[in-house]
């Protein structure tokens, strides 16, 4: 299995295999369409990267980076095919977004989950996130903030 970084050609399985998981557990919020309709423009034309898996030469995972204004990363959109899940697959994306971050100077590392994605949580705390306040989002599934500074 190889990371990779995002090219155009990904852009349809990266918005499929996130609509999957967002769809099997939550409603597809107006930020997920925004974000996932169009990569390019949203994540990697404003400084960030998204990172897919590749197994066999299909897109079984995926993370993006989203550069924040603070001199941070927001992690977003990570999902791994539901055949692979509890694989390491989604460690082995959190720790190249852990890598990208620190090769790119960044202040901190950001997501917001839902409290509902327990495996989740358990891997952004193993992997050094820690809990922040609640915050204003875009998103209603989002009730859990995290961070993990350099």
């Amino acid at each position: 299995m190889d990371i990779v970084e995002f090219e155009p050609a990904h852009a349809e399985a990266f918005r499929t295999l996130n609509e999957a998981w967002i769809e099997t557990y939550f409603a597809l919020e107006a930020k997920d369409r925004e974000v996932l309709g169009q990569p390019q423009l949203n994540i990697i034309d404003k400084g960030g990267r998204i990172f897919m898996a590749m197994l066999d030469g299909a897109p079984v995972g995926c993370v993006a980076l989203m550069k924040m204004a603070d001199g941070g990363f927001e992690v977003a959109k990570m999902t791994v095919a539901e055949t692979l899940r509890g694989s390491g697959l989604g460690r082995r994306l959190m720790q190249r977004c852990i890598d990208a971050g620190a090769e790119a100077g960044a202040t901190r590392l950001y997501l917001e989950t839902s409290s509902h994605l327990a495996p989740a949580l358990a891997l952004y705390r193993a992997m050094g996130f820690r809990d922040l306040p609640p915050t204003e989002t875009p998103y209603v599934r989002a009730d859990v903030f995290m961070e993990r500074p350099y």
